[in-house]
Protein backbone atom coordinates (compact mmCIF):
# COMPACT_ATOMS: atom_id res chain seq x y z
CA UNK A 1 0.00 0.00 0.00
CA UNK A 2 1.90 3.44 -0.66
CA UNK A 3 2.64 6.00 2.05
CA UNK A 4 -0.32 8.33 1.13
CA UNK A 5 -3.02 5.22 1.70
CA UNK A 6 -1.50 4.42 4.53
CA UNK A 7 -1.91 7.71 6.01
CA UNK A 8 -5.42 8.02 5.07
CA UNK A 9 -5.93 4.94 6.14
CA UNK A 10 -4.81 5.51 9.35
CA UNK A 11 -7.14 8.74 9.98
CA UNK A 12 -9.85 7.42 9.11
CA UNK A 13 -10.25 3.43 8.19
CA UNK A 14 -9.78 2.43 11.70
CA UNK A 15 -12.86 4.82 13.08
CA UNK A 16 -14.90 3.81 10.14
CA UNK A 17 -14.94 0.30 10.73
CA UNK A 18 -15.39 1.36 14.75
CA UNK A 19 -18.29 3.34 14.27
CA UNK A 20 -20.48 0.93 11.94
CA UNK A 21 -19.71 -1.90 15.22
CA UNK A 22 -20.61 0.68 17.44
CA UNK A 23 -24.07 2.46 15.64
CA UNK A 24 -27.03 2.17 17.33
CA UNK A 25 -30.40 -0.21 15.94
CA UNK A 26 -32.42 1.74 18.13
CA UNK A 27 -35.43 -0.17 20.10
CA UNK A 28 -38.07 -2.47 19.08
CA UNK A 29 -40.27 -2.35 15.84
CA UNK A 30 -43.74 -0.67 16.16
CA UNK A 31 -46.27 -3.18 17.35
CA UNK A 32 -48.62 -3.89 14.91
CA UNK A 33 -52.34 -4.28 15.53
CA UNK A 34 -54.55 -7.65 14.16
CA UNK A 35 -56.12 -7.49 10.91
CA UNK A 36 -56.40 -10.25 9.47
CA UNK A 37 -53.40 -9.90 7.61
CA UNK A 38 -49.26 -10.06 8.23
CA UNK A 39 -47.80 -6.58 9.99
CA UNK A 40 -51.35 -4.81 9.02
CA UNK A 41 -51.68 -2.22 11.73
CA UNK A 42 -54.92 -1.57 13.00
CA UNK A 43 -55.31 1.80 15.19
CA UNK A 44 -57.64 1.17 17.76
CA UNK A 45 -56.80 3.60 20.23
CA UNK A 46 -55.65 7.23 20.17
CA UNK A 47 -52.00 8.20 20.85
CA UNK A 48 -51.38 9.77 24.05
CA UNK A 49 -48.78 12.31 23.01
CA UNK A 50 -46.47 13.68 26.02
CA UNK A 51 -46.24 17.32 27.10
CA UNK A 52 -42.18 18.72 25.30
CA UNK A 53 -40.49 17.62 28.68
CA UNK A 54 -41.09 14.41 27.85
CA UNK A 55 -41.10 13.68 24.16
CA UNK A 56 -41.73 10.15 23.10
CA UNK A 57 -39.13 9.71 20.03
CA UNK A 58 -37.49 6.93 19.55
CA UNK A 59 -33.71 6.01 18.79
CA UNK A 60 -32.11 6.24 15.75
CA UNK A 61 -29.68 4.03 13.91
CA UNK A 62 -26.21 4.98 12.86
CA UNK A 63 -26.28 5.75 9.17
CA UNK A 64 -23.40 5.28 5.94
CA UNK A 65 -24.68 7.88 3.24
CA UNK A 66 -26.64 5.86 0.40
CA UNK A 67 -25.31 6.01 -2.94
CA UNK A 68 -27.21 8.80 -3.83
CA UNK A 69 -26.85 10.75 -0.82
CA UNK A 70 -23.05 10.23 -1.56
CA UNK A 71 -23.29 10.97 -5.68
CA UNK A 72 -25.21 13.56 -4.58
CA UNK A 73 -22.22 15.18 -2.03
CA UNK A 74 -19.66 14.80 -3.95
CA UNK A 75 -20.83 17.14 -6.51
CA UNK A 76 -22.00 19.61 -4.34
CA UNK A 77 -18.76 19.87 -2.00
CA UNK A 78 -15.78 18.94 -4.44
CA UNK A 79 -17.92 19.37 -8.18
CA UNK A 80 -17.17 15.79 -8.80
CA UNK A 81 -20.20 14.80 -11.61
CA UNK A 82 -20.96 11.08 -12.24
CA UNK A 83 -21.64 8.22 -10.04
CA UNK A 84 -18.55 7.29 -7.72
CA UNK A 85 -20.53 5.51 -5.64
CA UNK A 86 -21.43 2.62 -8.29
CA UNK A 87 -17.79 1.47 -7.16
CA UNK A 88 -19.18 0.58 -3.88
CA UNK A 89 -21.48 -2.42 -2.49
CA UNK A 90 -24.98 -1.94 -3.17
CA UNK A 91 -27.10 -0.25 -0.15
CA UNK A 92 -28.58 -1.91 2.41
CA UNK A 93 -32.48 -1.44 2.26
CA UNK A 94 -35.53 -0.66 4.61
CA UNK A 95 -38.42 -1.38 2.90
CA UNK A 96 -38.24 0.21 -0.53
CA UNK A 97 -35.34 2.71 0.91
CA UNK A 98 -31.93 2.44 0.85
CA UNK A 99 -30.62 2.83 4.54
CA UNK A 100 -27.30 1.52 5.67
CA UNK A 101 -27.66 1.31 9.14
CA UNK A 102 -27.75 -2.38 10.08
CA UNK A 103 -24.87 -4.98 8.44
CA UNK A 104 -21.45 -3.99 9.94
CA UNK A 105 -18.60 -3.12 7.63
CA UNK A 106 -16.24 -5.24 6.65
CA UNK A 107 -13.03 -4.44 5.16
CA UNK A 108 -13.88 -4.99 2.04
CA UNK A 109 -16.35 -2.22 1.76
CA UNK A 110 -13.44 -0.02 4.01
CA UNK A 111 -10.90 -0.54 0.86
CA UNK A 112 -13.70 0.38 -1.59
CA UNK A 113 -13.77 3.79 0.41
CA UNK A 114 -10.40 4.36 0.28
CA UNK A 115 -10.10 3.48 -3.08
CA UNK A 116 -12.94 6.19 -4.06
CA UNK A 117 -11.56 8.82 -2.11
CA UNK A 118 -8.11 8.63 -3.60
CA UNK A 119 -9.48 8.72 -6.49
CA UNK A 120 -11.96 11.29 -5.87
CA UNK A 121 -8.68 13.29 -4.68
CA UNK A 122 -6.71 12.71 -7.27
CA UNK A 123 -9.34 14.01 -9.75
CA UNK A 124 -10.17 17.80 -8.24
CA UNK A 125 -6.37 18.66 -6.82
CA UNK A 126 -5.73 18.30 -10.55
CA UNK A 127 -6.86 21.73 -10.82
CA UNK A 128 -5.74 22.94 -7.08
CA UNK A 129 -6.03 26.43 -7.99
CA UNK A 130 -10.16 26.16 -8.55
CA UNK A 131 -10.28 24.05 -5.41
CA UNK A 132 -9.14 26.47 -3.11
CA UNK A 133 -10.98 29.53 -1.79
CA UNK A 134 -7.99 31.66 -0.95
CA UNK A 135 -5.05 33.39 -3.36
CA UNK A 136 -2.21 31.37 -2.19
CA UNK A 137 0.57 34.32 -3.29
CA UNK A 138 -1.18 36.63 -0.99
CA UNK A 139 -1.68 34.31 1.96
CA UNK A 140 1.29 31.98 1.44
CA UNK A 141 0.54 28.02 1.30
CA UNK A 142 0.13 27.17 4.66
CA UNK A 143 -2.54 29.68 5.99
CA UNK A 144 -4.49 28.64 2.39
CA UNK A 145 -4.06 25.13 4.01
CA UNK A 146 -5.23 26.17 6.66
CA UNK A 147 -8.36 28.48 5.44
CA UNK A 148 -9.07 25.24 3.25
CA UNK A 149 -9.20 22.89 6.04
CA UNK A 150 -11.71 24.48 7.72
CA UNK A 151 -13.97 25.19 4.63
CA UNK A 152 -14.09 22.01 3.33
CA UNK A 153 -13.97 20.16 7.00
CA UNK A 154 -17.02 22.38 7.94
CA UNK A 155 -18.83 20.96 4.92
CA UNK A 156 -17.66 17.47 4.33
CA UNK A 157 -18.43 16.72 8.42
CA UNK A 158 -21.16 18.93 8.28
CA UNK A 159 -20.56 20.41 11.02
CA UNK A 160 -17.15 22.64 12.27
CA UNK A 161 -14.04 21.31 12.63
CA UNK A 162 -12.83 20.56 16.24
CA UNK A 163 -9.10 22.57 17.32
CA UNK A 164 -7.82 18.81 17.73
CA UNK A 165 -9.40 18.10 13.90
CA UNK A 166 -7.98 21.10 12.49
CA UNK A 167 -4.31 20.34 13.90
CA UNK A 168 -4.74 16.36 12.87
CA UNK A 169 -5.50 17.45 8.94
CA UNK A 170 -2.98 20.43 9.32
CA UNK A 171 -0.45 18.34 10.26
CA UNK A 172 -1.36 15.57 7.97
CA UNK A 173 -0.79 18.59 5.14
CA UNK A 174 2.33 19.38 6.18
CA UNK A 175 3.72 16.33 6.26
CA UNK A 176 2.94 15.55 2.33
CA UNK A 177 2.99 19.14 1.39
CA UNK A 178 6.86 19.60 2.79
CA UNK A 179 8.54 16.84 0.16
CA UNK A 180 5.42 16.91 -2.54
CA UNK A 181 4.29 20.45 -2.13
CA UNK A 182 0.92 21.81 -1.73
CA UNK A 183 -1.24 20.49 -4.22
CA UNK A 184 0.04 16.68 -2.86
CA UNK A 185 -0.63 18.08 0.75
CA UNK A 186 -4.22 19.12 0.06
CA UNK A 187 -4.82 15.75 -1.65
CA UNK A 188 -4.12 13.63 1.37
CA UNK A 189 -6.32 15.86 3.54
CA UNK A 190 -9.44 15.58 1.09
CA UNK A 191 -8.36 11.79 0.93
CA UNK A 192 -8.49 11.16 4.96
CA UNK A 193 -11.84 13.57 5.39
CA UNK A 194 -13.45 11.29 2.49
CA UNK A 195 -13.06 8.46 4.58
CA UNK A 196 -13.76 9.87 7.75
CA UNK A 197 -16.62 8.70 9.70
CA UNK A 198 -18.52 12.39 9.68
CA UNK A 199 -17.90 12.60 6.25
CA UNK A 200 -19.74 8.82 5.60
CA UNK A 201 -22.14 8.77 8.41
CA UNK A 202 -24.88 10.84 9.31
CA UNK A 203 -23.65 11.42 13.12
CA UNK A 204 -26.48 12.68 15.00
CA UNK A 205 -25.97 13.80 18.61
CA UNK A 206 -27.87 16.04 20.95
CA UNK A 207 -27.50 19.85 21.25
CA UNK A 208 -24.72 21.11 23.35
CA UNK A 209 -25.62 21.23 26.80
CA UNK A 210 -28.33 19.36 27.05
CA UNK A 211 -29.29 16.67 29.83
CA UNK A 212 -29.65 13.17 28.57
CA UNK A 213 -31.27 10.86 30.31
CA UNK A 214 -31.20 7.08 29.65
CA UNK A 215 -33.92 6.63 26.97
CA UNK A 216 -35.16 10.30 27.29
CA UNK A 217 -35.29 12.85 24.43
CA UNK A 218 -33.25 15.98 23.41
CA UNK A 219 -33.14 18.43 21.30
CA UNK A 220 -30.78 17.46 18.01
CA UNK A 221 -27.70 19.27 17.58
CA UNK A 222 -28.14 22.11 15.32
CA UNK A 223 -25.92 20.91 12.68
CA UNK A 224 -26.83 17.37 12.80
CA UNK A 225 -30.44 18.62 12.47
CA UNK A 226 -29.12 20.84 9.44
CA UNK A 227 -28.05 17.62 8.22
CA UNK A 228 -31.23 15.64 8.22
CA UNK A 229 -33.43 18.17 6.77
CA UNK A 230 -30.81 18.39 3.58
CA UNK A 231 -30.76 14.69 3.14
CA UNK A 232 -34.02 14.70 3.58
CA UNK A 233 -35.46 17.40 0.99
CA UNK A 234 -32.44 17.43 -1.22
CA UNK A 235 -30.54 14.27 -0.90
CA UNK A 236 -27.64 15.79 -0.36
CA UNK A 237 -25.63 17.82 2.51
CA UNK A 238 -26.37 21.56 3.63
CA UNK A 239 -25.85 24.99 1.71
CA UNK A 240 -24.21 28.09 2.96
CA UNK A 241 -27.70 29.13 4.63
CA UNK A 242 -28.44 26.28 6.02
CA UNK A 243 -25.24 26.14 8.21
CA UNK A 244 -25.94 29.94 8.57
CA UNK A 245 -28.96 28.89 10.17
CA UNK A 246 -27.85 26.24 12.10
CA UNK A 247 -24.86 28.16 13.78
CA UNK A 248 -27.09 31.39 14.74
CA UNK A 249 -30.04 29.29 16.43
CA UNK A 250 -32.62 29.47 13.66
CA UNK A 251 -33.74 25.84 13.89
CA UNK A 252 -33.93 25.80 17.36
CA UNK A 253 -37.82 25.97 17.03
CA UNK A 254 -40.27 24.70 14.70
CA UNK A 255 -40.89 28.22 12.91
CA UNK A 256 -37.17 28.24 12.13
CA UNK A 257 -37.21 24.62 10.56
CA UNK A 258 -40.06 25.48 8.52
CA UNK A 259 -38.73 28.69 7.39
CA UNK A 260 -35.70 26.63 6.17
CA UNK A 261 -37.84 23.90 4.86
CA UNK A 262 -40.14 26.47 2.39
CA UNK A 263 -36.89 27.95 1.17
CA UNK A 264 -35.18 24.32 0.09
CA UNK A 265 -38.01 23.10 -1.17
CA UNK A 266 -38.38 26.16 -3.74
CA UNK A 267 -34.94 25.57 -4.63
CA UNK A 268 -34.43 23.00 -8.05
CA UNK A 269 -31.93 20.79 -5.28
CA UNK A 270 -35.39 19.78 -4.05
CA UNK A 271 -35.91 17.67 -7.14
CA UNK A 272 -33.30 15.25 -5.89
CA UNK A 273 -34.76 14.58 -3.05
CA UNK A 274 -38.55 14.25 -3.96
CA UNK A 275 -37.51 12.11 -6.85
CA UNK A 276 -35.10 10.00 -4.54
CA UNK A 277 -38.13 9.25 -2.41
CA UNK A 278 -40.81 8.36 -5.50
CA UNK A 279 -38.08 6.53 -7.47
CA UNK A 280 -37.54 4.44 -4.25
CA UNK A 281 -41.32 3.94 -2.75
CA UNK A 282 -42.39 2.75 -6.76
CA UNK A 283 -39.38 0.21 -6.75
CA UNK A 284 -37.89 1.68 -9.77
CA UNK A 285 -34.38 0.79 -8.49
CA UNK A 286 -35.41 -2.37 -9.64
CA UNK A 287 -34.65 -1.31 -13.34
CA UNK A 288 -30.83 -1.28 -12.69
CA UNK A 289 -29.36 -3.80 -15.23
CA UNK A 290 -32.92 -5.46 -16.14
CA UNK A 291 -32.87 -7.05 -19.28
CA UNK A 292 -36.05 -7.61 -21.96
CA UNK A 293 -36.45 -10.30 -24.54
CA UNK A 294 -35.40 -8.02 -27.15
CA UNK A 295 -37.42 -10.23 -29.48
CA UNK A 296 -40.74 -9.11 -27.59
CA UNK A 297 -39.48 -5.29 -26.54
CA UNK A 298 -37.41 -4.06 -29.42
CA UNK A 299 -37.54 -0.73 -27.89
CA UNK A 300 -36.41 -1.48 -24.82
CA UNK A 301 -32.87 -0.63 -23.44
CA UNK A 302 -31.08 2.15 -21.76
CA UNK A 303 -32.52 5.27 -22.99
CA UNK A 304 -36.24 4.22 -22.34
CA UNK A 305 -35.12 3.11 -18.76
CA UNK A 306 -33.66 6.23 -18.37
CA UNK A 307 -36.97 7.68 -19.51
CA UNK A 308 -38.81 6.46 -16.75
CA UNK A 309 -36.10 7.08 -13.91
CA UNK A 310 -36.75 10.16 -15.43
CA UNK A 311 -40.73 10.59 -15.57
CA UNK A 312 -41.10 8.80 -11.91
CA UNK A 313 -38.74 12.22 -10.38
CA UNK A 314 -40.02 14.49 -12.85
CA UNK A 315 -43.51 13.98 -12.28
CA UNK A 316 -43.29 13.75 -8.53
CA UNK A 317 -41.67 16.90 -8.65
CA UNK A 318 -44.13 18.39 -10.86
CA UNK A 319 -46.99 17.63 -8.43
CA UNK A 320 -45.38 18.39 -5.53
CA UNK A 321 -43.33 21.68 -6.01
CA UNK A 322 -45.14 23.07 -9.20
CA UNK A 323 -48.80 21.87 -8.86
CA UNK A 324 -51.56 21.47 -6.54
CA UNK A 325 -49.35 19.20 -4.58
CA UNK A 326 -52.54 16.78 -3.61
CA UNK A 327 -51.61 13.36 -3.11
CA UNK A 328 -55.19 12.54 -5.19
CA UNK A 329 -53.55 14.16 -8.29
CA UNK A 330 -49.98 11.80 -7.91
CA UNK A 331 -52.39 8.83 -7.75
CA UNK A 332 -55.19 10.05 -10.84
CA UNK A 333 -53.63 12.73 -12.73
CA UNK A 334 -53.96 12.02 -16.43
CA UNK A 335 -51.13 13.38 -17.75
CA UNK A 336 -47.05 12.80 -16.85
CA UNK A 337 -43.90 14.35 -17.18
CA UNK A 338 -41.85 12.45 -19.97
CA UNK A 339 -39.45 12.67 -22.60
CA UNK A 340 -40.01 11.73 -26.28
CA UNK A 341 -39.19 7.71 -25.49
CA UNK A 342 -42.00 7.60 -23.21
CA UNK A 343 -44.21 9.74 -24.66
CA UNK A 344 -43.84 7.48 -28.03
CA UNK A 345 -44.43 4.09 -25.61
CA UNK A 346 -47.40 6.20 -24.71
CA UNK A 347 -48.88 7.01 -27.82
CA UNK A 348 -49.16 10.85 -26.52
CA UNK A 349 -49.48 13.93 -28.67
CA UNK A 350 -47.11 17.05 -26.66
CA UNK A 351 -49.40 20.22 -26.56
CA UNK A 352 -47.77 22.85 -29.21
CA UNK A 353 -45.05 24.71 -27.78
CA UNK A 354 -44.98 22.23 -25.12
CA UNK A 355 -41.18 21.04 -23.42
CA UNK A 356 -40.48 17.85 -21.95
CA UNK A 357 -40.65 19.78 -18.57
CA UNK A 358 -44.06 20.63 -19.46
CA UNK A 359 -47.75 18.23 -18.67
CA UNK A 360 -47.97 15.34 -21.24
CA UNK A 361 -51.47 14.58 -21.51
CA UNK A 362 -52.55 11.02 -21.49
CA UNK A 363 -55.24 9.02 -22.31
CA UNK A 364 -57.34 8.84 -19.17
CA UNK A 365 -59.08 6.19 -20.06
CA UNK A 366 -55.81 4.24 -19.80
CA UNK A 367 -53.42 6.23 -17.82
CA UNK A 368 -53.69 7.63 -14.08
CA UNK A 369 -51.15 8.59 -11.94
CA UNK A 370 -47.87 6.94 -10.72
CA UNK A 371 -49.09 3.43 -10.91
CA UNK A 372 -49.62 3.44 -14.79
CA UNK A 373 -46.20 5.00 -15.48
CA UNK A 374 -44.69 2.76 -17.97
CA UNK A 375 -41.37 2.68 -15.31
CA UNK A 376 -43.28 1.37 -12.25
CA UNK A 377 -45.15 -1.26 -14.16
CA UNK A 378 -41.25 -2.69 -15.65
CA UNK A 379 -40.06 -2.67 -12.74
CA UNK A 380 -42.71 -4.99 -11.31
CA UNK A 381 -42.12 -7.54 -14.41
CA UNK A 382 -40.48 -10.30 -15.71
CA UNK A 383 -38.25 -10.21 -18.52
CA UNK A 384 -40.76 -11.68 -20.98
CA UNK A 385 -44.13 -11.19 -19.75
CA UNK A 386 -46.12 -9.12 -16.94
CA UNK A 387 -46.44 -10.23 -13.42
CA UNK A 388 -49.63 -9.60 -11.62
CA UNK A 389 -48.13 -11.40 -8.43
CA UNK A 390 -45.17 -8.67 -8.27
CA UNK A 391 -47.71 -5.67 -9.04
CA UNK A 392 -49.77 -6.80 -6.58
CA UNK A 393 -47.25 -6.88 -3.90
CA UNK A 394 -46.21 -3.48 -4.68
CA UNK A 395 -49.79 -2.07 -4.13
CA UNK A 396 -50.24 -4.08 -0.56
CA UNK A 397 -47.13 -3.45 0.72
CA UNK A 398 -45.73 -0.43 -0.56
CA UNK A 399 -49.29 1.64 -1.14
CA UNK A 400 -51.35 0.05 2.02
CA UNK A 401 -48.41 -0.92 4.24
CA UNK A 402 -49.55 -4.28 4.77
CA UNK A 403 -46.17 -6.69 4.50
CA UNK A 404 -46.42 -9.96 3.62
CA UNK A 405 -44.47 -13.17 4.30
CA UNK A 406 -41.76 -14.20 1.96
CA UNK A 407 -43.11 -17.58 0.00
CA UNK A 408 -42.30 -20.86 1.27
CA UNK A 409 -38.58 -22.68 0.62
CA UNK A 410 -38.79 -23.97 -2.99
CA UNK A 411 -41.89 -22.11 -4.60
CA UNK A 412 -41.21 -21.59 -8.53
CA UNK A 413 -40.39 -18.11 -8.58
CA UNK A 414 -41.87 -17.82 -12.19
CA UNK A 415 -44.71 -19.13 -13.92
CA UNK A 416 -44.31 -20.71 -17.64
CA UNK A 417 -44.89 -19.37 -20.14
CA UNK A 418 -47.30 -20.88 -22.64
CA UNK A 419 -47.80 -18.77 -25.82
CA UNK A 420 -51.10 -19.95 -26.23
CA UNK A 421 -52.22 -18.73 -22.58
CA UNK A 422 -53.28 -15.46 -20.79
CA UNK A 423 -51.44 -14.48 -17.71
CA UNK A 424 -54.86 -14.96 -15.97
CA UNK A 425 -54.71 -18.43 -17.24
CA UNK A 426 -51.30 -18.82 -15.96
CA UNK A 427 -51.61 -17.79 -12.68
CA UNK A 428 -54.63 -20.23 -11.99
CA UNK A 429 -52.17 -22.38 -10.28
CA UNK A 430 -52.03 -20.45 -7.38
CA UNK A 431 -55.49 -21.13 -6.17
CA UNK A 432 -55.37 -24.95 -6.34
CA UNK A 433 -52.03 -25.11 -4.34
CA UNK A 434 -52.91 -24.52 -0.62
CA UNK A 435 -49.34 -23.71 0.36
CA UNK A 436 -49.87 -20.71 -2.14
CA UNK A 437 -53.51 -19.61 -2.08
CA UNK A 438 -53.82 -17.55 0.99
CA UNK A 439 -51.22 -15.00 -0.39
CA UNK A 440 -51.98 -15.20 -3.68
CA UNK A 441 -55.44 -15.01 -2.85
CA UNK A 442 -53.82 -11.09 -1.75
CA UNK A 443 -51.66 -10.39 -4.55
CA UNK A 444 -53.10 -11.61 -7.70
CA UNK A 445 -56.70 -10.51 -7.69
CA UNK A 446 -54.52 -6.93 -7.69
CA UNK A 447 -52.12 -7.81 -9.80
CA UNK A 448 -54.56 -8.58 -12.73
CA UNK A 449 -56.28 -5.28 -12.59
CA UNK A 450 -53.20 -3.99 -14.38
CA UNK A 451 -52.84 -6.54 -16.95
CA UNK A 452 -53.43 -4.04 -19.57
CA UNK A 453 -49.76 -2.89 -19.67
CA UNK A 454 -47.25 -5.66 -21.09
CA UNK A 455 -43.50 -6.08 -19.28
CA UNK A 456 -42.05 -2.51 -20.49
CA UNK A 457 -45.52 -0.59 -19.37
CA UNK A 458 -47.18 -0.50 -23.11
CA UNK A 459 -50.66 -0.30 -22.88
CA UNK A 460 -52.34 -3.37 -24.87
CA UNK A 461 -56.34 -4.37 -25.33
CA UNK A 462 -55.25 -8.12 -25.67
CA UNK A 463 -52.95 -10.84 -24.99
CA UNK A 464 -52.59 -13.86 -27.64
CA UNK A 465 -55.28 -12.62 -29.79
CA UNK A 466 -57.67 -12.97 -26.64
CA UNK A 467 -58.87 -9.94 -25.64
CA UNK A 468 -57.55 -9.14 -21.67
CA UNK A 469 -59.63 -9.40 -18.40
CA UNK A 470 -58.54 -6.72 -16.08
CA UNK A 471 -60.97 -6.71 -13.57
CA UNK A 472 -59.62 -7.26 -10.11
CA UNK A 473 -60.56 -7.23 -6.43
CA UNK A 474 -59.36 -5.28 -3.78
CA UNK A 475 -59.84 -7.20 0.08
CA UNK A 476 -58.38 -6.64 3.41
CA UNK A 477 -58.55 -2.67 3.06
CA UNK A 478 -60.80 0.15 3.65
CA UNK A 479 -61.81 0.65 -0.24
CA UNK A 480 -63.03 -3.28 -0.95
CA UNK A 481 -64.63 -4.49 -3.68
CA UNK A 482 -64.25 -5.03 -7.43
CA UNK A 483 -62.53 -3.19 -10.04
CA UNK A 484 -61.74 -2.82 -13.51
CA UNK A 485 -58.65 -1.65 -15.07
CA UNK A 486 -55.82 0.48 -13.24
CA UNK A 487 -57.42 3.83 -13.83
CA UNK A 488 -60.05 2.42 -11.40
CA UNK A 489 -58.09 0.83 -9.19
CA UNK A 490 -56.03 4.30 -8.82
CA UNK A 491 -59.41 6.16 -7.88
CA UNK A 492 -59.73 3.63 -5.38
CA UNK A 493 -56.71 4.44 -3.80
CA UNK A 494 -57.23 8.41 -3.48
CA UNK A 495 -59.90 7.45 -1.82
CA UNK A 496 -58.70 5.23 0.61
CA UNK A 497 -57.44 6.60 4.05
CA UNK A 498 -54.73 3.26 4.81
CA UNK A 499 -53.40 4.38 1.90
CA UNK A 500 -53.10 7.69 2.79
CA UNK A 501 -51.78 7.25 5.99
CA UNK A 502 -49.33 4.55 4.70
CA UNK A 503 -47.88 7.63 2.19
CA UNK A 504 -47.06 9.68 5.59
CA UNK A 505 -45.33 6.48 6.81
CA UNK A 506 -43.43 5.72 4.08
CA UNK A 507 -42.24 9.48 3.91
CA UNK A 508 -41.36 9.22 7.52
CA UNK A 509 -39.41 5.92 6.80
CA UNK A 510 -37.51 7.61 4.42
CA UNK A 511 -36.47 10.95 6.19
CA UNK A 512 -35.53 8.93 8.90
CA UNK A 513 -34.50 5.30 7.95
CA UNK A 514 -36.04 3.26 9.98
CA UNK A 515 -39.31 1.81 10.35
CA UNK A 516 -41.64 3.36 12.64
CA UNK A 517 -41.97 2.23 16.39
CA UNK A 518 -43.77 2.41 19.49
CA UNK A 519 -42.35 5.86 20.23
CA UNK A 520 -43.27 7.17 16.88
CA UNK A 521 -46.71 6.79 17.27
CA UNK A 522 -47.50 10.28 18.28
CA UNK A 523 -45.82 11.38 15.44
CA UNK A 524 -47.60 9.31 12.54
CA UNK A 525 -50.72 10.82 14.32
CA UNK A 526 -50.01 14.20 12.90
CA UNK A 527 -48.06 12.98 10.06
CA UNK A 528 -51.37 11.07 8.65
CA UNK A 529 -53.50 14.14 9.58
CA UNK A 530 -51.60 16.58 7.93
CA UNK A 531 -52.25 14.54 5.10
CA UNK A 532 -55.56 14.27 5.79
CA UNK A 533 -56.75 17.70 5.73
CA UNK A 534 -55.28 19.47 3.42
CA UNK A 535 -54.73 16.84 1.29
CA UNK A 536 -51.48 18.22 0.54
CA UNK A 537 -48.01 16.36 0.26
CA UNK A 538 -46.13 19.57 0.68
CA UNK A 539 -48.41 20.04 4.08
CA UNK A 540 -46.85 16.18 4.86
CA UNK A 541 -43.52 17.16 4.58
CA UNK A 542 -43.48 20.13 6.65
CA UNK A 543 -45.32 18.25 8.96
CA UNK A 544 -42.44 16.21 9.20
CA UNK A 545 -39.81 18.31 9.11
CA UNK A 546 -41.48 20.00 12.43
CA UNK A 547 -42.49 16.85 14.05
CA UNK A 548 -40.71 15.60 17.32
CA UNK A 549 -39.22 12.43 15.72
CA UNK A 550 -37.62 14.41 13.07
CA UNK A 551 -36.54 17.57 15.76
CA UNK A 552 -35.18 14.71 18.51
CA UNK A 553 -32.98 12.62 19.56
CA UNK A 554 -32.71 9.74 21.99
CA UNK A 555 -29.85 7.54 23.57
CA UNK A 556 -30.39 4.29 22.44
Amino acid sequence: MPCSRLAAAATAGAALLFAACNGAIGDAPFVEGPGGLPGRTTRTTEPVCLPSAARSVAAEPLRRLTHDELDHVLRDLLRVSGHPSERLDPDERIGPFASNGIAPVSRVTVEQYQTLAEQVAVAVTADIDALVPCDRAALGDDACARELIGDLGLRAMRRPLTPTEQTTYQTLYASYATAGGFANGVRLVVTAMLQSPSFLYKVETPAAGATVASGGATPLDPYALASRLSFFLWSSMPDDELFAAAASGELDTPEGLRAQAERMLESPKAYDGIASFHRQWLGLYKLEGVDRDTTLYPGFGPALVAAMNDEAGSFADYVIRRGDGSLRTLLTAPFTIASDPLATLYGATRPAGASDTDPLPLDPSRRAGVLTQAGVLAAHSHSNQSAPVLRGKLVRENFFCQPLPDPPPGVPMTVALDPEATTRERFTAHRTDPTCSSCHALLDDLGFGLEHYDAIGKYRATENDRDIDATGVLSSTDVDGMFDGAVELAGRLAESREVSDCVARQWFRYALGRFERDADACTLASLEGALEQPDNLRALLFALVTSDAFRYWRQP
